[in-house]
């Protein structure tokens, strides 16, 4: 992966955070650098499993990527903040 790809990778996992975020409902109780962390982590992930689903290139855009993406950044905003909330 070159520099340019990580980089790409860092600003669509802020996205992909601040989606996740919105998705789960309520109030949440984490910082916007865990969201952020969380949309990076995500993005990583989701773009591994399409790999292996072979979802990951297909024409014009990767919806499914993408939904795979928020939905693990939801599942990881929800997991910290329950995280959070119980110290």
């Amino acid at each position: 992966m070159e520099i340019s790809g990580i980089i790409s990778a860092v600003i669509i996992g802020i996205i992909i955070g601040v989606l996740g975020r919105l998705v789960v409902p309520g109030r949440q109780r984490i910082g916007i650098i865990w969201t952020i962390l969380v949309g990076i982590l995500a993005a990583f992930i989701g773009a591994a499993i399409a790999h292996a689903l072979n979802v990951d290139d297909t024409n014009g855009v990767d919806w499914i990527e993408w939904i795979i993406q928020i939905a693990l950044a939801a599942v990881g905003v929800a997991a910290l903040d329950r995280a959070k909330s119980r110290r």
